[in-house]
């Protein structure tokens, strides 16, 4: 008779410790200082951390919200959503990741735009929701960001666009390309107009959505330490074969170099706009 029992192995479970009577998700650790911040205090603060200033994500509609005259935004083309015109299908069909996005954010798609009204002075404006598909442009946001512009040049309203997104939308292919061109198209019939184009650039803001509307600003703002460029960091490096200066793509190596004309704090952004628009 064996003296030990031989026994199959099972891997522990590991369990997170949480205090009796305590629901989760109150708590989140900041990135930037490694604070656990209160929830709630985030959403007072608009996301920012009150410790040590780091920029959490914000939803598209809170963002629009906090730059409009009393908080006051009109939405427009609410209802409009995308259509999976290429039958996509990969790990999982483009119609399953809608459907899985729409739910998650409330949104039809990655954008909300509208009117509202900043220091007094009408504006059309729209901002992208990077939680729904990384705010990738498809055919309904470049639409939306057009019809944004559009707006603009028909009422003799400046446009303010808030970019946060990884670029392109694949699952739409060519479609989601052929948004670059006509969003900077629109961008031209409002220039030529004397309208101004105020883009805010957000973390992040890559690919092509920078490489069209979002780097077609009259003025170019950024929120602090925001990531911005076209290819990821290793494409670049593969590609050129050259090491790369550190923080290349964030809003203060670009704002160095003259791409940005000023970096903003989300709570400093809704008074710069203003001042803006007030000097034009």
């Amino acid at each position: 008779m064996a003296v030990f029992e031989r026994r199959k192995y099972e891997p522990r479970k590991e369990t997170k410790a949480r205090a009796k009577g305590i629901p989760g998700g109150l708590w989140t650790k900041c990135p930037g200082c490694a604070e656990v911040v209160y929830q709630q205090e985030l959403k007072k603060n608009l996301q920012l951390c009150p410790k040590c200033g780091h920029h959490f994500p914000i939803g598209a509609r809170e963002r629009l919200v906090s730059v409009c005259d009393g908080g006051r935004f009109i939405e427009l083309d609410a209802k409009m959503e995308a259509v999976d015109v290429l039958q996509f299908k990969g790990v999982a069909s483009y119609t399953s990741k809608l459907k899985t996005n729409r739910k998650k954010t409330g949104l039809k798609d990655a954008i909300i735009s509208g009117t509202g009204t900043i220091g007094g002075r009408a504006v059309s404006l729209a901002a992208l929701e990077f939680a729904f598909l990384g705010g990738s442009m498809g055919a309904v946001v470049g639409e939306k960001v057009t019809r944004t512009i559009e707006r603009g040049l028909e009422k003799k309203m400046p446009v303010i666009v808030f970019s946060a997104s990884g670029g392109a939308r694949m699952y739409e292919g060519m479609f989601s390309l052929m948004q670059m061109a006509k969003t900077s198209g629109a961008l031209a019939r409002l220039g030529a107009a004397g309208l101004p184009f105020f883009s805010v650039l957000t973390n992040p803001t890559m690919a092509g959505v920078m490489a069209s509307f979002a780097s077609l600003g009259d003025f170019i703002l950024a929120e602090p330490k925001a990531m911005i460029g076209f290819a990821g960091a290793r494409v670049i490096r593969e590609t050129t074969q050259q090491e790369l200066p550190k923080g290349f793509q964030t809003s203060e190596f670009l704002h160095e170099r003259g791409l940005i004309d000023m970096i903003v704090p989300r709570p400093q952004m809704k008074e710069m706009l203003a001042r803006l628009l007030g000097y034009l």
